[in-house]
């Protein structure tokens, strides 16, 4: 699989938990024996306004984060360019789906996947796009930027149960309908990282039923990294879910 990620991504660009030393190094050690990386290419401002107001790209440059947040956007829109014809993932930070209109928090400063389907759809290479959120916490930037869009799905998986949670998915990826689907792939909810819900291996079955479905959508399909934040598992988990759209 094609993994789009950037050297920039290591560096501590603030202290919260998404820009902690050697989280994404955990990641690369893990999965670069496994696939190819492309190297990510920053959003113009032009492609993050079409999912924030200007003045909020004012106030993440101020803050000094604009750079390595548009880095991440763009690497958010290649990853789902590239999901219309294979399954891609992308290995980005900082993460997104806290990132509203016109503010953010969560460690999130632009909402990557937003930025991405607004391309998508401004380009028309897309009708329809589902989100599918398996992070933690909720992805309230992306319902309040998308929310009201008529050619987006959001769907958050929010139950505290193993099998629940698989079956959910289960059931939405049996009926989703869309040209596309991306995951904002937190994997904060695994055995040992904050939410203590899912095993390695649900990240496997989570990535086939997306495929399965983008397949049966006659779509595609992709990722892109939000939380997780366990760096001795980490890896291992976002090995298992890129496994799982790979068809492996």
């Amino acid at each position: 699989m094609k993994v789009i990620f950037h050297e920039d991504f290591y560096q501590v660009y603030t202290s919260d938990p998404a820009a902690a030393g050697r989280r994404m190094e955990a990641i690369v050690e893990v999965i670069a024996p496994y696939v190819d990386f492309i190297t990510a290419k920053p959003a113009s401002e032009n492609e993050i306004a079409l999912a924030h107001t200007r003045e909020h790209i004012c106030d993440v440059r101020q803050r000094g984060l604009y750079s390595i947040s548009a880095l991440a956007a763009g690497g958010a829109i290649q990853t789902a360019a590239l999901g219309l014809n294979e399954p891609s993932f992308g290995l980005i930070r900082p993460p997104g789906h806290h990132a509203s209109a016109n503010s953010s928090w969560g460690f999130c400063y632009f909402n990557n996947m937003a930025i991405a389907l607004e391309v998508l759809k401004q380009k028309e290479k897309i009708q329809s796009a589902y989100v599918l959120d398996i992070d933690l916490h909720f992805g309230d930037g992306t319902v309040n930027i998308l929310g009201n869009k008529n050619y987006i799905t959001i769907h958050n998986v929010e139950v505290y149960d193993r099998l629940a949670y698989l079956d959910e998915i289960a059931e939405e990826m049996e009926h989703c309908q869309a040209d596309i689907i991306g995951i904002s792939a937190g994997f904060d909810n695994h055995e040992d990282d904050w939410g203590g819900v899912l095993k390695t291996e649900d990240y496997i079955e989570t990535g086939r039923k997306v495929r399965a479905a983008a397949l049966r959508c006659g779509g595609g399909c992709f990722g892109i990294l939000e939380g997780g934040y366990n760096h001795h598992v980490l890896g291992y988990n976002v090995k298992a879910l890129i496994e799982g759209l790979s068809g492996n």
